[in-house]
């Protein structure tokens, strides 16, 4: 078949190898445009693009898909689009323009966790098992009906990094296979039923870790946002980043809600269950270190706490000077 590929970070780049080194003729890779990366800003292309150059395809650069980019698109006579989190949204009338319609590789067991950030939002809940789904694109978000799944049970250990890299090593196996049996015509789909649960995209606020809630939630948050946004808490109104964190023995003593304490060469962290462990931490401005040599190195560390949310209902302002007008 004749294959548009559509496709960005370096999550979807399996998928474009494997798929580049099949049967199948790509025609075309469909990517975001080039973005300003680093402190100089250099304008840099998705590893999507880097990756089509390497293979010698032709690359499509769109951040908006314009009347242009469609029939630029449609004069290709693809015969399938593939999409692996291109980072837009396909609508009429391209969605509708190849001959068999799209598909889509989504990190996710859908119905459960549409949208843009599916791994890091069900580690976020604690889930015990995700995967992988093929499913055919259509106009509401995420709502195709399935061409085949994977799963993949969790340890509560895996970090969103570790784990989206794994998915997509395993979902371009599986995106392979679909994308063969829609070329012979075996290809069956059915509806997707269970649950509805959404996974908007992270925002920087979703790293912050809360030291009130239990042990157990912090770390699933901690794993969901790393390596991004990354996972912070606040010193003494700095940001200190946690790169890397773990539970403590189920015998560890307790310590109180937000208190940093080291216990020989560990530094727990209080929470309102048992403690967790801070293992590397990367101060604001300096590069990533051990979190106990970090806080050997702090001049006090005499009934150190990081800073909790304010409780509902209270608020930063003067009730006795504040203005009723």
């Amino acid at each position: 078949m004749r294959l548009v590929f559509a496709g960005s970070p370096s999550a979807a780049v399996p998928s474009l190898t494997a798929l580049a080194a099949g049967p199948h003729e790509i025609v075309a890779v469909l990517t975001r445009d080039d973005t300003p990366q680093g402190r100089r800003r250099v304008l840099t292309p998705t590893p999507v693009a880097l990756e089509a150059d390497r293979l010698g395809l032709p690359v499509v650069k769109a951040r908006r898909l314009t009347p242009e980019v469609t029939a630029e698109l449609t004069a290709l006579e693809p015969d399938l689009g593939v999409v692996v989190a291109y980072g837009a949204l396909l609508r009429e009338p391209l969605l509708g323009m190849p001959r068999l319609g799209w598909i889509n590789l989504h990190f996710s067991l859908l119905p459960a966790w549409r949208g843009a950030a599916p791994v890091q939002r069900s580690l976020m809940a604690g889930d015990t098992v995700t995967g992988a789904a093929v499913f055919r694109l259509v106009p509401e978000l995420d709502a195709g009906d399935l061409y085949g799944t994977l799963t993949r049970p969790l340890d509560g250990t895996e970090t969103a990094g570790e784990l989206l890299d794994e998915l997509a090593h395993s979902g371009a196996d599986l995106l392979g296979g679909v994308v063969d049996r829609l070329a012979d015509g075996t290809a069956r789909a059915t509806p997707q039923s269970g649950d509805v649960t959404l996974a908007p995209k992270l925002t920087l606020a979703d790293g912050d870790l809360d030291a009130t809630r239990p042990a157990a939630e912090l770390i699933d948050r901690f794993r969901g946002v790393t390596p991004e946004p990354g996972a912070r808490v606040d010193l003494d109104g700095t940001s200190l980043k946690v790169t890397e964190a773990r539970v403590t023995p189920a015998d560890e003593a307790p310590l109180e809600a937000g208190r940093l304490e080291s216990r020989g060469r560990r530094l727990l962290l209080g929470t309102a269950s048992s403690p967790v462990e801070l293992v590397r931490v990367q101060p604001a401005g300096k590069k990533g270190m051990s979190a106990a040599d970090w806080w050997r190195g702090l001049p006090d560390t005499a009934d150190r706490r990081v800073t909790l949310p304010a409780a509902p209902g209270t608020t930063d302002i003067d009730t006795d000077t504040k203005s009723t007008s």
